[in-house]
């Protein structure tokens, strides 16, 4: 199997970049957050990756980093949780909420992201709550039920869920701030998009 490539970024699409390794070119698809970040066609890259076989096809997905590998391939484990739907959830959200998420079994963070509902969210939150979530708070915090009404308001305001969980993912890391700042934030980052 190939664990990682070192190459040069020949293209980037919305879903995938094209990385040539000694003149060969790989598809690799990754998270739309590692695609915004791996720079401009012609600059170097290290991407860890998993290679997917299926009968009629092999596929390769790609991360910035190991942890980001693991989280993915820990994904895969969870019965009915295909790459897409791996590659979704780390596109909307960073490696540390998706952890967060599971160990706080917030379904509501998880359910926001495009192709997984209540049911494959709560299926997510039952396979891995001790493999991830050891180490984590076990217990909802404040601030998870707050981002979750953040979540609530923005998608009652007509943003789709991928932009309300993106705008969340943005905001800062802070206890003290009331629920009314973290939405204006949260608008003000939709705003700019």
């Amino acid at each position: 199997m190939i664990a990682s490539l070192n190459g040069r970024v020949e293209s980037i699409d919305s879903d995938a970049a094209i990385i040539d390794v000694g003149g060969v070119g790989f598809r690799v698809y990754m998270p739309t957050s590692s695609l915004a970040n791996i720079g401009r066609p012609g600059d170097e890259i290290k991407v860890y990756t998993h290679t997917h076989v299926r009968e009629d096809n092999i596929t390769l997905y790609g991360f910035p980093t190991a942890d980001e590998l693991w989280l993915f391939e820990v994904l895969l484990g969870v019965s009915g949780l295909g790459p897409k739907l791996a590659l979704a959830m780390l596109s909307a959200l960073t490696p540390d909420q998706v952890r967060m998420a599971i160990a706080t079994g917030s379904t509501d963070m998880l359910d926001m992201i495009p192709g997984i509902g209540k049911k494959v969210a709560s299926r997510i939150i039952l396979e891995l709550k001790e493999k991830i979530g050891a180490g984590l708070a076990v217990t909802p915090t404040e601030e998870t039920r707050e981002n979750q009404d953040v979540l609530a308001a923005l998608t009652a305001l007509g943003y789709s869920a991928t932009e309300a969980v993106k705008a969340v993912a943005n905001l800062p890391e802070d206890a003290k701030m009331k629920l009314e700042e973290k939405v204006r934030l949260a608008l003000q980052y939709l705003g700019s998009k």
